[in-house]
């Protein structure tokens, strides 16, 4: 790799992560020593990408969190196996949040010029899904759920147990575990502080605990 298609991949390996890393992990990954990375730093410091290291456990270097990223560059083809890799996981639904991987994929798809529809026309013409998909979850549950997970909010979640009682709790999503099968919840009660973990497919409502319960029709 010529060394300005390395400055380049590093600062858009940096801009996605927003997380410290060290030199030692970059070097590893662009194949290339320490020093040089140390160089390459140098440069992107003075092209004034605003770097910063980070001391301590979890460190390194990474981009300031305020700066302002501007638009993703994608080739053509690493666009249209994004779109691929996105169209299965929605067939599949590997991933329980279908309508923001949809959304987003809408948004790189749009982006592209015509040539670049054909080839990503032409990648999924070569492609074939297979598999059983994932249990389906209630679309009102996957939107709560995952407005819940980003925002780092208490969600108020009914829950059908094996017994056919209906449970209502108050939790924190502290993890989102994806199975073959099914997308599972880590939880932690509000009030008690149990640690719980629930299948999304048998969540039958979920809401904001500010938010009032739909009147019965």
């Amino acid at each position: 790799m010529k060394r300005q298609a390395r400055l380049f991949a590093i600062a858009e390996y940096l801009r996605g992560r927003r997380t410290g890393v060290i030199a030692e992990d970059l070097a590893e990954r662009f194949g290339v020593t320490v020093r040089t990375i140390y160089r390459d730093l140098d440069v992107l410091r003075d092209a004034s990408l605003p770097l910063k290291a980070e001391p301590g456990r979890g460190g390194g270097y990474a981009l300031d969190r305020h700066y302002s990223l501007g638009p993703i560059n994608l080739t053509p083809r690493e666009a249209a196996l994004l779109l691929t890799v996105v169209q299965f996981a929605v067939k599949l639904r590997v991933v329980p949040f279908v309508e923001a991987l949809e959304a987003g994929a809408d948004k790189v798809r749009a982006a592209l010029g015509e040539s670049s529809q054909r080839e990503l026309l032409q990648v999924l013409g070569r492609l074939e899904f297979t598999g059983v998909p994932a249990i389906e979850t209630r679309r009102e549950v996957r939107t709560a759920v995952e407005e819940a997970l980003f925002a780092h909010a208490p969600i108020e979640l009914s829950f059908r147990r094996a017994d056919g009682v209906l449970s209502v709790r108050t939790v924190t999503i502290e993890g989102l575990v994806l199975e073959r099968s099914h997308s599972l919840l880590n939880v932690r009660d509000v009030v008690t502080g149990e640690r719980r973990q629930y299948a999304m497919d048998r969540i039958e409502a979920a809401r904001s605990p500010g938010v009032p319960k739909p009147s019965a029709k």
